[in-house]
């Protein structure tokens, strides 16, 4: 199953996807927050489809899409999770991973602008997994960590690389900016996704291709990444960990790329979708 969300930012409606079309669950009577995940949720829209998917009214094209969940408790971030991607920036391969957070207000859809903040000179791209957290987890195993994902989504992982690395502080300035964490364009279950351990996922700019990964290049799988957050926090349903970004982000260059207004990034993985952001002037 694809859950979605649709209308107008910050109104957004409930719905699901499916074979390319649009259509709205309103009638089921819930958003897809916390609240609807902790209360097994999905399981009970599943149900519910059974007997009314037939009569789902569709959602017309000129909607915008928006953000597939409500505004989550939190975002965790997994740094340096590829090891191309840690090479290029000449860092370290990680011990352990590197858990940074990005603001939840930083959350839009996924072809939403991305807007330049003031003051920004190098905004960067990173197209990234993200694993959204279906019930409240806390001291999980690695054994039982899939048990408390409810699905997966296409996330880019905006950054502003002088503010976060030339600021001074942890990374969490360079990533927290608005529109910096278009997520989306739906959530996919587990059980509509193929191979989460092999999935491909791609971004260009400008039609040219600059990343173009794999998942089996993870460093620290999804399943301990769960159970490795968890020993640190509580994650809540909702919540979003996104497991780092493949080789080829602006600062890996030399010299550096980075975007400028009116550039075009587009981006995908395996299962989850595709999105396309257009770099706007703040």
């Amino acid at each position: 199953m694809r859950l979605i969300r649709f209308g107008a930012l910050g109104k957004e409606k409930p719905g699901i996807e499916s074979n390319g079309k649009r259509y709205s669950t309103e009638a089921f009577g819930e958003d897809y927050t916390e609240a609807f995940l902790e209360s097994d949720g999905i399981n009970r829209l599943k149900t519910w489809l059974e007997k009314h998917q037939s009569a789902l009214p569709e959602v017309a094209a000129t909607e915008r899409w928006g953000s597939p969940i409500a505004r989550p408790s939190k975002i965790v971030c997994i740094g340096l999770n590829y090891a191309d991607h840690a090479r290029e920036t000449k860092a370290e391969i990680p011990k352990e991973p590197i858990i940074f957070f990005k603001s939840t207000t930083a959350l839009v859809g996924p072809n939403d602008p991305v807007v330049i903040p003031r003051g920004s000179t190098k905004l960067d791209w990173e197209v990234e997994l993200a694993v959204i957290i279906g019930k409240k987890a806390t001291y999980v195993s690695e054994e039982s960590a899939l048990e408390y994902v409810a699905g997966y989504a296409l996330h880019n992982d905006y950054s502003e690389r002088a503010f976060q690395i030339e600021r001074g502080g942890q990374w969490v300035k360079g990533k927290s900016c608005d529109t910096f964490a278009p997520l989306g364009p739906w959530l996919a279950t587990p059980d509509s996704m193929p191979d989460i351990n092999h999935l491909r996922l791609w971004l260009t700019v400008n039609g040219k291709t600059f990343q173009d990964g794999n998942t089996n290049n993870l460093i620290f799988n999804i399943p301990f990444l769960v159970h490795y957050v968890s020993q640190f926090m509580t994650l809540l349903p909702g919540d979003v960990i996104s497991t780092g970004t493949p080789a080829g982000v602006g600062l890996g260059f030399n010299p550096p790329i980075y975007l400028k207004e009116g550039d075009v990034v587009a981006l995908g993985i395996d299962g989850l979708g595709t999105s396309s952001q257009v770099v706007t002037a703040g």
